[in-house]
C-alpha cells in the first residue's frame, strides 16, 4: 500500500517546545494519532500569538482547518521533550498552508510531518473570507 507522500519546505522560521503528557499515550505506550492533532494545534496557536494573531482574529476575520495530513516517521515516548517547527507558505487569496515538523530533542529524530491547510473565515458573515493584508505580509 502506498503512503501518502508530504514534502516539508526548507525553511521553518517559527519552533516552540512541548513534553509528552501521559495524556498524550496510548494504549500501544507511545504518542497517540489524537494527540498529535492537538500537539500541531497548540504549535499554531503559538505561531500565531507570536504574530499577535489569534485563530479568530487575523485583522477581523479567523481561520477554519481544511484538512489535514499527518505522517508518522518515529515513536513518541511519555516524557519525550519535543520541538515542533512551523513554517506558513502556499499562501493564496483564501488560504495556506501550514507544515509541521515534530522533532524529539534528545535524539534529534523526526516524529511526525504534518500540513494543515486553513481557510480565512467571517464568522459574522459565515462566509470565506480574502486572505488579510497583514497575514500575507507577515508571512510573504
Amino acid at each position: 500500500m502506498a503512503r501518502v507522500k508530504l514534502i516539508l519546505p526548507d525553511n521553518f522560521k517559527f519552533s516552540t517546545q512541548l513534553e509528552v503528557r501521559i495524556t498524550d499515550i496510548n494504549y500501544g505506550g507511545h504518542l497517540g494519532n489524537d494527540s498529535v492533532l492537538g500537539i500541531i494545534h497548540e504549535a499554531r496557536i503559538r505561531l500565531l500569538a507570536d504574530k499577535s494573531f489569534t485563530e479568530q482574529d487575523i485583522d477581523g476575520v479567523g481561520i477554519i482547518m481544511a484538512d489535514s495530513v499527518i505522517l508518522y516517521t518515529s515513536e513518541g515516548l511519555y516524557g519525550d521533550k519535543l520541538r515542533i517547527d512551523v513554517a506558513v507558505d502556499d499562501i493564496s487569496n483564501k488560504g495556506c498552508d501550514i507544515y509541521y515538523r515534530i522533532v524529539n530533542i534528545s535524539n534529534q529524530k523526526i516524529i511526525v510531518k504534518a500540513k494543515t491547510n486553513i481557510v480565512f473565515y467571517n464568522y459574522t458573515s459565515k462566509k470565506l473570507a480574502r486572505t488579510p493584508e497583514i497575514f500575507l505580509n507577515t508571512f510573504k
